[in-house]
Order: structure tokens, then sequence, then C-alpha cells
């Protein structure tokens, strides 16, 4: 990013960056879901109690109710790292 916004100094644009990924840290613990367009969206889901098994020891354990973030990528970002064409008119089809 900082080859990008040559204007700013590389603490100037690390301190950006930190304040955008703190802004998403901070609205995740509001239980609020982070939508950035064009690049994907962050999920709060809630899981649930649940018996699970250590797989070298077979032991079966108890993992706790707990909150997970999850991330769906933007269609425009699937196409680009698969290297495909992106087509906005279905994307728009979606909304």
């Amino acid at each position: 990013m900082h080859e990008k916004l040559r204007h700013l100094s590389h603490k100037q644009s690390q301190k950006i960056v930190d304040e955008v990924f703190e802004e998403i840290v901070l609205a995740l613990e509001r239980g609020e879901n982070v939508n950035l367009r064009g690049f994907g969206t962050f999920n709060l889901r809630n899981k649930k109690l649940r018996i699970g098994r250590n797989p070298k020891t077979k032991v079966n354990a108890i993992i706790s109710p707990r909150r997970v973030v999850t991330f769906k990528a933007a269609p425009k970002v699937i196409a680009k790292i698969n290297d495909r064409p992106y087509d906005e008119t279905a994307d728009r089809d979606e909304e």
C-alpha cells in the first residue's frame, strides 16, 4: 500500500492499516458483521458446545461454546485469484 500512496510515510500508512483492522475487530466485538464492499464480509458465528476428540490420544474432550469469525470473499476477489474475468452484472443480480 505504501508504494501506491507515496505522499504518506511508511509509518503513516502502517497506522492507517492498523486503525482499519482495529475498527473491524471492535465491530466484531459488538456483534456486528463487517462488509468491505468489493473485498468481502467478516461474519460472526456462535458455535455450540460439542464433544470433540484429541486426534493423538483419541480421548474425548468438551469443546466449549464460542464465537468464531468467518470471512466470505467478494465475487470480484474470487475471480481475480482464480485468474478469471469478473462479470459485474452477475454480481448486481445477487443483490
